[in-house]
């Protein structure tokens, strides 16, 4: 039907989304959410990580052109443009709603904007590829809120409303971004931006309901043989001790 998705976003981030929101509801919420959030221990190898995340990308993205030549090239600063603008529209979204810009909240922006970008790394300009990083900074921002505030649902590391939504958003709009008015390298011939949204539309439908039915399907037979969530005793302790016996730090 002509679907697009450059680098994986329906096929990659839209299944692990919904994957994630599917198991995350079995498996329940854990001890004093959502009244306690559980922040990273260490938002500076929160920071590290995502560095390397960032660059790593870059590969994920520039490979699926399947050649070191310029369509690599354009997909690898398409990349790098989305999740810039990405991150910088996160911290001030930040700022604007809880007074302060955090620097886990970089790291959630940048991701976001990646996984925006994914889908359409290969089709959209440079244009194209900043307001992709904004609008799925903004639209994840809001979908963090809403899944964990409204809906009450722990997905502890956002898994559903960064890289899902934003794997959802980018699939649906490089319909518009990657037509030659926008600056991208434009869409089939005969193709309109309208009816390549449709076919977005129902390929993000269509893999959203298989991931949601396989995973669960899959998490019930897992369920059968092994609990979904450990005891309460181990949760209060901790599972660093529960299942491997040690901490990462050691506290006097």
């Amino acid at each position: 039907m002509g679907g697009l998705d450059f680098a994986g976003g329906i096929v990659v981030h839209t299944t692990a989304g919904i994957s994630a929101l599917v198991t995350a509801m079995m498996i329940g919420q854990r001890r004093g959410f959502p009244q306690t959030l559980i922040p990273p221990h260490s938002p500076a190898l929160t920071m590290a990580g995502a560095g390397m995340l960032w660059v790593g990308w870059f590969g994920f993205n520039g490979g699926s052109a399947l050649a070191a030549g310029a369509g690599a090239a354009s997909a690898i600063l398409a990349t790098h443009l989305a999740a810039s603008a990405a991150a910088l529209t996160w911290i001030a979204a930040e700022r604007i709603k809880i007074g302060k810009p955090t620097s886990v909240g970089v790291v959630t922006g940048a991701v976001a904007g990646l996984a925006t970008i994914t889908p359409a790394a290969g089709f959209v300009g440079a244009g194209g590829a900043i307001a992709l990083g904004v609008i799925g900074s903004l639209v994840c921002f809001a979908a963090v809120l809403f899944i964990k505030h409204r809906l009450r649902v722990d997905d502890s590391l956002d898994v559903f409303a960064v890289h899902g939504v934003g794997g959802m958003v980018g699939s649906l709009l490089l319909a518009l971004f990657a037509t030659r008015a926008m600056g991208g390298v434009g869409l089939a011939r005969g193709m309109t931006a309208l009816h390549q949204l449709g076919v977005q539309l129902l390929a993000v439908g269509v893999v959203a309901l298989w991931s949601a039915i396989a995973s669960f399907g899959i998490a019930r037979g897992v369920a059968l043989f092994w609990p979904m969530r450990v005891d309460a005793e181990a949760e209060y302790d901790g599972l660093d001790i529960t299942s491997h016996g040690e901490r990462a730090y050691e506290m006097d």
